[in-house]
């Protein structure tokens, strides 16, 4: 461990011991999706797809999320069920890109997600029930009946990136690993990319390696080393539309052969080529930004003149990019991808267990 590493790790330890120390838990089950790595794991399609799959088992699902570099601070509503209250500049690109996609399914921003749960609970008319139900993890609580208990029940709070969120009792731990970089040099920030030690995979209660349908055995040796219960599973991010700007949808087969420039600015450029390659299509080129970049009229201007450049037919970008994009003046020819999560059955019935 380097001197950087070092001061890291001395504040990430008085942190969460200070979080633990002041633990919550709320009157409903709650599940985490996180990661051990900064970024490019894919945990906003895998937010969505258990989510959705809540709803089927019939869950309410509620979406508990920090908001990453929206200007909302909250706690707030992104959504109530049928559409972002806020611009993506406001709630943050994940939040809005998941009110877009989640029909049906409320979306609280804010810092303390046991405040956003608090509230979100008040202002689904749910108040009563949740008073004195929630609480300090171990400590005395309250206990809502019948009709309210049943309510309750039926909640589901989900934690978007919320494995380094120690404030809040989970019912589950749900942390992803990317197969194509599942630890980087294995150094905590900001030396490398670990969030946290890999020893605290120990908390992980289901692992999922995201990228990645065909098992790894090496990969699933070194998970054992730091966790030795919890089930390992394999899974995908696969392209599931495109869509054209005003919204058409068009089956993917119709990228076949299509000459494409790509344009992303995610944690994972990588991924997203290989997503776009998928179908078919022939990467003419490719510009990538920063993680939550800030789109200008500039960068669209790059972009069109990079397509033209290198011949290709279609610029082709991510629904998470389109979020800020929207309101600047953009070329006919550009097409969305819709990016989604798949695993297979067991993976949700270890989480609903």
């Amino acid at each position: 461990m380097d001197f950087f590493e070092y001061l890291y790790y001395i504040g990430l330890s008085v942190k969460r011991r200070v979080a633990v120390m002041d633990r919550k838990k709320l009157p409903c089950r709650v599940v985490s999706i996180g990661n051990i790595t900064v970024g490019g794991t894919g945990k906003t399609p895998a937010t969505i797809a258990v989510a959705e799959e809540a709803m089927k088992r019939g869950f309410r699902p509620i979406i508990l999320t920090r908001g990453y570099k929206g200007a909302t601070r909250g706690p707030c509503f992104v959504s109530k069920g049928d559409g972002p209250l806020l611009s993506a500049s406001q709630a943050g690109d994940e939040p809005f890109l998941m009110a877009e996609r989640l029909p049906g399914v409320e979306i609280v921003k804010g810092p303390d997600r046991y405040a956003s749960g608090m509230f979100a609970l008040q202002a689904l008319g749910m108040g009563k029930e949740a008073e004195g139900a929630g609480g300090r993890a171990g400590g005395i609580q309250g206990h809502a009946t019948g009709i309210e208990a049943k309510a309750l029940s039926r909640v589901l709070f989900i934690l978007d990136d919320g494995f380094q969120h120690w404030r809040l009792y989970r019912n589950r731990d749900v942390v992803l690993i990317d197969a194509g970089n599942p630890f980087g040099n294995r150094k905590l920030l900001p030396s490398g990319r670990l969030r946290e030690p890999l020893t605290e995979l120990k908390r992980a209660d289901v692992i999922a390696v995201t990228k990645s349908p065909r098992e790894d055995i090496g990969l699933i040796r070194e998970i054992r080393k730091y966790n030795e219960n919890a089930p390992v599973f394999f899974s995908d991010h696969r392209a599931v539309s495109v869509s054209l700007r005003s919204g058409e949808k068009k089956p993917l087969a119709w990228m076949h052969g299509m000459n494409v420039f790509c344009f992303c600015g995610l944690a994972d450029p990588g991924s997203f080529r290989s997503t776009v390659a998928g179908t078919g299509a022939r990467v003419a080129g490719m510009r990538v930004y920063p993680d939550h970049h800030p789109y200008t009229q500039q960068d669209i201007a790059d972009i069109v003149k990079d397509c033209r450049v290198s011949g290709a037919e279609w610029v082709v970008t991510t629904g998470k990019d389109m979020a800020k994009i929207r309101n600047l003046d953009l070329p006919e020819n550009i097409l969305i991808i819709e990016i989604a999560f798949a695993a297979d059955q067991p993976f949700y019935d270890s989480i609903f267990a």
